[in-house]
């Protein structure tokens, strides 16, 4: 029989190595075991050991079981801490990483934010850095085509300089009409689009009235109406026949009234627009066939404009207000289309005149277009009917407009004429820059002048000149123009605070008169002084054997409270002096004033040259009243004809004449 001794005490050791782990493993997790616990498990680890096996295959006590189950229980409670605890501190750690991760997201895009600042910064000093090395090449660029243009200027003969002239005339020229040529081609893209809209409102109202005719097709029928109460019913029938067709009738006759104002309103737009485009060419147009027949346009406009008025709606006033003017640029182009049928040409006034024109026609077209573009169907109607609205107050500004008076006025008798003939500078010798600027602090010698700067040449009424800017010892800038022919002073201005008046217009006479005499001009006149404010303007003309010479004229400004001048143009004189000049015979002064109108009563009269269409006539001119109101009367010496008439008016800014 085998004997199962060993293997029973092998099976005991084993189960008290088993509890000698288990043992070990609560004492790591509790960190440590009492002594009792020790020496308990001790001597169950002997009493195992010393049992017999008999006594080892018996099962536990409650005791034991017991024991048992509270040492695997605080096992158990031993590892949930110990897992809690680590959960714990696994929370700590993401929650302190996701902090750090945090400050260094924040970090990270703060100094992105910063180079992206910096990168900015950087962008922006280059961006200005290459502006002002663009600028600079500009002005390196400018300058070098100035020096350019200078050389070319000063070595240039005169036939290659009036061919330079006619040149650049014609590219003017060509460049202006290019650009008319843009503006007609805009003017009919608007046209068309105005029709395309005109036609598109058309078809939108044809596609409503056709709804509403088809549903009136669809509506519902009377029948069962008509069979329950039939007597009443065809009375009803009746009547509602005769007010739907009494309506429809209403309706037609109402809209087709609407589209007959609305086109009336759009034909006075366009003839207006079509104005405005050639008032705008005639104020420019230096040639008389041109002149001729932009003239002739605007009188067509003129009749389109007034036919188109007579059919619209409006008060009587505003309509009086625009057909006056509508008239009235009528019979001028009338008067202008007169004057050059003789052979005449338009002179400075006339072309102010057609300026003022010009300017009144575009606000009026401007109305017109703004209103037929945003006026809606309601304010149309209600315009059309009579009534009060946006309309109708359009109209009334419009006729408001209108009645602004011409600034159609000149400062001394033929001061806006410019030359007569040839330029009488073109012969003399052309100086340098650096002996003009020598002559400019020449001729202001008295002004104290500190600085002196040389700003560039300007091409003016057939001459070169060079321009100059000096300052004197208070800082006051003086403009200058010193004509490249002869180094004459034909030009300056600046901007003296005069605020008292010390000196009177005899005074400031003598002192203009000496500045002239400074600058070599002797045997002038003063034909006509204005107080303006603290500042006299005068008006000299040279004269010759009694005789004064209104094509050479110059205009002076006299400080009147410094008693210095402040201002002169002598252009005129420079560019028409001629010592040379011969004055015909004429009829005697008393025939001429015969032939003045009846109720002017002369005070003054001289012989006198005029400019006049770009000529010289020789005429009698007589000072006259009429009442209270003053004259100058121009007449033919020849033919005692009148030639021109000025009216003398006053102001807050002196005399002038009109």
């Amino acid at each position: 029989m085998e004997n199962k001794t060993g293997k029973n005490v092998s099976s005991g050791a084993k189960k008290v190595e088993s509890l000698e782990k288990e043992t070990a493993a609560a004492q790591a997790a509790n960190g440590g075991t009492p002594e009792k616990t020790v020496r308990k498990t001790t001597k169950t680890q002997t009493k195992v050991q010393t049992s017999t096996p008999r006594k080892t295959a018996k099962s536990k006590s409650p005791a034991e079981k017991k024991e048992d189950a509270a040492a695997e229980k605080r096992l158990f409670a031993a590892k949930a801490k110990a897992e809690k605890k680590e959960k714990k501190l696994l929370k700590k750690a993401e929650l302190k990483q996701k902090k750090l991760d945090k400050k260094l997201a924040i970090k990270q895009k703060k100094l992105e934010k910063k180079e992206t600042v910096a990168k900015r910064k950087a962008d922006r000093k280059q961006e200005r850095l290459e502006r002002a090395a663009a600028l600079k090449e500009k002005r390196v660029e400018k300058r070098a085509e100035r020096i350019a243009r200078r050389e070319m200027l000063r070595n240039e003969s005169k036939a290659d300089r009036r061919a330079r002239i006619a040149r650049e005339k014609k590219e003017r020229i060509a460049l202006k009409r290019q650009r008319a040529i843009a503006r007609e081609k805009q003017r009919e893209q608007r046209l068309k689009a105005r029709e395309a809209g005109r036609e598109r409102r058309a078809q939108d109202r044809r596609h409503k009235r056709e709804q509403k005719t088809e549903r009136k097709k669809h509506a519902p029928g009377f029948g069962g109406w008509l069979a329950a109460v039939i007597s009443l019913g065809v009375a009803c029938l009746a009547l509602s026949s005769i007010v739907t067709a009494g309506a429809f009738r209403m309706n037609d006759m109402t809209l087709e009234t609407a589209n007959g104002y609305r086109s009336t309103l759009y034909e006075l737009t366009e003839a207006s627009e079509d104005m405005d485009g050639n008032l705008s060419k005639l104020r420019v147009s230096s040639g008389t066939n041109e002149q001729r027949t932009l003239l002739t346009e605007i009188l067509v406009d003129t009749e389109l404009m007034e036919s188109a008025l007579e059919r619209m709606p409006i008060d009587s006033v505003t309509s009086t207000d625009i057909s006056a003017f509508v008239n009235k640029t009528g019979s001028y182009c009338r008067t202008l289309l007169s004057k050059l049928d003789r052979g005449g040409t338009l002179t400075e006034g006339e072309k102010n005149t057609v300026e003022y024109l010009y300017n009144i026609n575009a606000g009026l077209y401007h109305e017109l277009n703004e209103m037929t573009t945003h006026m809606t169907e309601k304010e149309f109607m209600a315009f059309i009917g009579g009534k009060e609205g946006s309309v109708s107050q359009k109209f009334g500004e419009m006729g408001q407009s209108t009645l602004h008076e011409p600034e159609d006025t000149v400062d001394a008798p033929f001061s806006q004429e410019g030359n007569v003939g040839e330029n009488k500078l073109a012969g003399e010798e052309e100086i340098s820059e650096t002996r003009a600027e020598e002559l400019a602090k020449q001729y202001f010698e008295n002004y104290h002048i500190a600085e002196t700067h040389f700003t560039g040449e300007t091409l003016a009424r057939e001459t070169t000149c060079y321009n100059f800017t000096l300052k004197d010892e208070s800082g006051n800038e003086i403009f200058a123009q010193i004509t490249k022919n002869g180094g004459k002073l034909a030009f300056f201005d600046t901007y003296e605070e005069c605020t008292e008046k010390n000196f009177d217009l005899d005074t400031c006479e003598g002192i203009a008169r000496e500045f002239l005499g400074g600058l070599g001009i002797e045997g002038v006149e003063a034909v006509w002084m204005s107080d303006g404010g603290m500042v006299a303007d005068l008006t000299f003309v040279t004269v010759t054997n009694g005789v004064r010479i209104y094509p050479e004229l110059i205009r002076v400004r006299v400080c009147e409270s410094k008693g210095r001048v402040v201002g002169m143009d002598a252009a005129g004189y420079l560019f028409n002096r001629d010592p040379a000049r011969t004055v015909g015979s004429s009829m005697s002064r008393e025939e001429a004033q015969e032939k003045l109108s009846a109720g002017l009563t002369p005070y003054s009269a001289h012989l006198a040259v005029i400019p006049l269409n770009g000529e010289e006539v020789l005429a009698h001119e007589f000072a006259c009243t009429y009442g209270e109101e003053e004259y100058f009367v121009y007449l033919d010496a020849q033919t005692g004809e009148e030639l021109q008439v000025y009216r003398v008016q006053s102001s807050a800014r002196g005399s002038y004449l009109r």
